[in-house]
């Protein structure tokens, strides 16, 4: 190591310039120069360029000890209130959580030291500007210029996630699972690529040295990702977090006696479906909600659930798989094993010939035809059109209500409709449905088809029909973007005279009821 002297000249051997002046050595020793105005503006500028992907210039940047600390407080303090709004609701801030700013900050100082070889150590301090006659720029400012680019790209990563985090865009219903991929790796992919090329385009390093700090930047970026919680400093406030039932509605706890009472709670939600009737038709339901991120899935499975019972005299003979923290104690975890479970049990109780299973499924929809299932720490499968009347045909259950109410779901229904199959969707196969957004309390398929016009009429056709106008409009005020929805309906011939004396047979019966 070079021991370089940085006590200050003497007064007559000072250059006769000021600090504001462009040519020339600073007039003041390295390291006490004060901050020029419109220094942090200019280093915030060229920041953005390079955040941008764009070439920064360095010409006429100085680097100080007050413009490096307040470059660095700035862009901690900018992650920390921006990650603070990703919250809706009181929020409770972790201290600790600062360790990872601490974490990046010392990442960042030993990856710039790595970039700047020793003899162009030597001469950067020798000048306070970063960049002279042509030299690269030294740690400090590489520093510098890393910690400007950070507010720039932490202020425009904030900027798109916050309304998705919030739930007032949704990017499935915009763009499908390709949207969600984007959301999750925008936030690591895009200060990670600003960053490399940062590195390779300003430092003077070999480019070995540039390969390992590019190397050590994509591990730390890959930590983010892999360990989200590690750089978390807001939390829900867990005392604002009681819902009105008192339950908890924070993270769901993943115990050992949840882990055995499910497969428990699943053979007594299906031992307790009721026989079929002689002489009548029966109706059976299955209502599967398997995206644990979203209460509105949960709450329209239930709802489905009551005006399947109430309408279709189906008391005792549906039951509800669902994801979510909620339910955990109440029903099955939604899973394509268990839905396959509650399918073959179905069908040893009905009547094959004259029963009717009804099931509906409620989550986020993909153009490849898979209903989106989430529930951390469970992995869980999504559920396929092909997978599903797999099922179907290997129980032999006949008669079928299939009810799909997602994204893209018009593209079900050449899978499944048959001659003895009904198929209603909440969408073609080409546009997305709406309401299916965190502030939701039922998507729009959900609310107008069900708790709205199948309340009113015991004919799915004609329900279906109504819910249609009604989405529609609501769709149009709602402003949604990408078109209407267009649910799609595919009735079976056989199906539709079924359904007929399936409804007669209820109209008959209802004074009695």
């Amino acid at each position: 190591m070079v021991d370089l002297d940085l006590a200050p000249a003497a007064p007559a051997a000072l250059p006769l310039t000021t600090p504001s002046e462009p040519s020339g050595a600073p007039a003041w020793p390295l390291g006490h120069e004060p901050m020029r105005r419109g220094a942090l503006g200019a280093w915030w500028a060229q920041g953005l360029r390079s955040a941008l992907l764009l070439r920064p210039r360095w010409e006429g940047l100085q680097v100080t000890p007050s413009v490096l600390a307040v470059l660095a407080l700035v862009s901690v303090a900018a992650a920390v209130g921006l990650e603070r709004l990703f919250i809706d609701g009181p929020a409770v801030f972790y201290a600790p959580g600062l360790l990872s700013s601490l974490t990046w900050l010392m990442v960042w100082a030993w990856v710039c030291w790595l970039m700047v070889p020793p003899q162009a150590m030597v001469e950067a301090r020798a000048t306070s500007t970063t960049s002279a006659a042509g030299k690269a720029p030294s740690a400090a400012a590489l520093l510098s210029m890393m910690l400007a680019q950070s507010l720039a790209t932490i202020a425009g990563v904030s900027l798109a996630l916050l309304p998705i985090a919030r739930g007032e865009v949704d990017l499935r219903q915009a763009f499908g699972t390709p949207g969600l991929w984007v959301a999750m790796l925008l936030p690591a992919a895009w200060p990670l690529l600003a960053q490399v090329l940062l590195l390779w385009r300003g430092a003077s390093a070999r480019p070995r040295a540039k390969a390992v700090g590019s190397m050590l930047l994509c591990a730390v970026a890959g930590c983010s990702i892999t360990n989200p919680e590690f750089f978390r400093r807001w939390y829900p406030d867990p005392a604002a977090m009681e819902d009105e039932s008192g339950d908890s509605a924070g993270e769901f706890s993943f115990t050992q006696e949840t882990l055995e009472l499910q497969p428990r709670l699943l053979a007594e939600r299906l031992d307790a479906l009721q026989p079929q009737r002689k002489g009548l038709i029966d109706v059976y339901a299955i209502t599967f909600a398997p995206y644990a991120e979203a209460d509105v899935f949960r709450r329209e499975s239930g709802m489905v659930a009551q005006v399947v019972q109430q309408r279709f005299d189906a008391q005792g003979r549906v039951i509800q798989l669902v994801n979510h923290r909620d339910a955990a104690r109440e029903w099955p975890w939604a899973t394509p094993l268990n839905l396959q479970r509650a399918i073959q049990r179905v069908s040893r109780l009905m009547d094959h010939e004259q029963d009717v299973l009804f099931i509906h499924l409620t989550s986020h929809g993909a153009q490849s035809g898979e209903l989106a299932a989430s529930f951390w720490p469970l992995d869980v499968a999504p559920v396929t059109p092909d997978a599903l009347k797999a099922w179907l045909d290997t129980a032999g259950i006949r008669h079928r209500i299939l009810s799909i109410s997602a994204c893209y779901s018009g593209s079900w229904v050449p899978a499944l409709a048959e001659p003895d199959t009904l198929v209603m969707t909440a969408a073609d196969a080409e546009h997305t449905s709406y309401g299916c957004g965190r502030r939701s309390d039922l998507t729009f398929f959900g609310r107008a088809m069900y708790d709205e016009q199948l309340r009113h009429t015991r004919s799915f056709e004609r329900a279906h029909a109504e819910a249609r106008l009604v989405i529609e409009q609501r769709e149009k005020e709602a402003g949604k973007t990408d078109g209407y929805s267009n649910p799609q309906i595919a009735m079976g011939e056989r199906m539709r005279a079924h359904l007929a004396r399936l409804e007669a047979q209820l109209e008959s019966a209802a004074p009695s009821q």
